[in-house]
């Protein structure tokens, strides 16, 4: 795992490199990045990742395993965050749904304060009649990285089957912008800052460089600008909601981009802009809302892309 969590790579002071077995030059992508090449190496059969922007759908997607990230509060976490969830990574789909069996039962001390309440989900039945579906086909996300022409045609391929088994595709307009992601990018970065100034002393130069440049900025933040970086939150939750609801489950790119190198900190490489990534993919969390990534295809490195498919329930 990279620092903190809070980097989509495998790049971390703890620990050697993470590499991306199908191609070693290549980064698996995080946070849960272990868990990614754990899977995809065949170290053994179920993972756990965490996921509050993507961290579970990224390193799943990028190396040909499922990564879903469960509705909010449907698998106990503790401590318990906006967005934050745990999920499954796995090989196949059927083990994917064997793990949410068990990781979706009440947790007896109630440590997650955001917890749903225990449902009755039968979760091995995976056979669905798609007549009528109606489905949100998004291909771009309005903000972060441009989109690498290579990852569009997989996602169009995998319309076109939903489709052809009678779901009902249309078009979604992006409703992310640059400016609302740029704000949760702040947000998280306060966050960071925080947890830095707690770690007891001696730690901190421990930090990767690249992380602690990343939250340089934040003690020249004034108060209202770190309630505006937390307003993207609610933002975000509030277009996602409205954007999602005439659907059943929306499509869409895991990512605007194709790999990485195995050593960049950040899919850009570029700390500015440390989650230009995420467009995708934190709608969901910040919406609370279930979505799950699947290997689509494979771009020019030779290793898989990703599609992520969300559910507005």
């Amino acid at each position: 795992m990279p620092e903190f969590g809070a980097m989509s790579s495998g790049l971390s002071s703890i620990h050697p490199l993470t590499r991306k077995p199908w191609n070693l030059k290549m980064n698996p992508g995080g946070s849960s990045a272990g868990a990614g090449a754990a899977g995809a190496a065949g170290y053994g059969p179920l993972h756990v990742g965490t996921d509050i922007g993507g961290s579970v759908r990224f390193p799943a997607g990028w190396n040909g395993l499922v990564g879903l990230k469960p509705s909010l509060g449907r698998v106990s976490i503790d401590p318990p965050f906006m967005g934050r969830v745990a999920g499954p990574m796995t090989r196949t789909v059927d083990d994917a749904a064997l793990m949410m069996a068990v990781l979706s039962r009440p947790d007896p001390d109630q440590r997650d304060w955001m917890n749903l309440p225990p449902a009755d989900i039968n979760w091995t039945d995976l056979d669905m009649d798609l007549t009528g579906v109606k489905i949100g086909l998004q291909l771009d996300a309005g903000c972060g990285m441009p989109i690498d022409p290579q990852v569009i045609p997989p996602v169009l391929e995998a319309a076109k089957a939903f489709e052809a088994a009678g779901a009902i595709i249309e078009e979604v307009a992006p409703w992310m912008t640059d400016e609302i992601l740029q704000g949760l990018n702040r947000f998280w970065c306060i966050r960071a800052a925080k947890d830095i100034a707690d770690l007891p002393p001696g730690h901190r130069e421990k930090i990767l460089p690249i992380f602690l440049e990343w939250v340089e900025p934040v003690p020249g933040f004034t108060a209202l600008e770190g309630y505006r970086a937390f307003q993207a939150t609610v933002d975000i939750r509030k277009l996602t909601v409205a954007a999602t609801k005439p659907y059943d489950f929306m499509l869409s790119p895991l990512s605007a981009h194709i790999s990485f190198p195995a050593e960049w900190g950040y899919a850009n490489n570029d700390v500015t802009r440390a989650h230009d990534q995420i467009g995708f993919t934190v709608p969901y969390n910040m919406s609370e809302q279930p979505a799950v990534s699947l290997c689509c295809g494979y771009d020019s490195n030779g290793v898989p892309m990703g599609a992520n498919r969300g559910a507005p329930v």
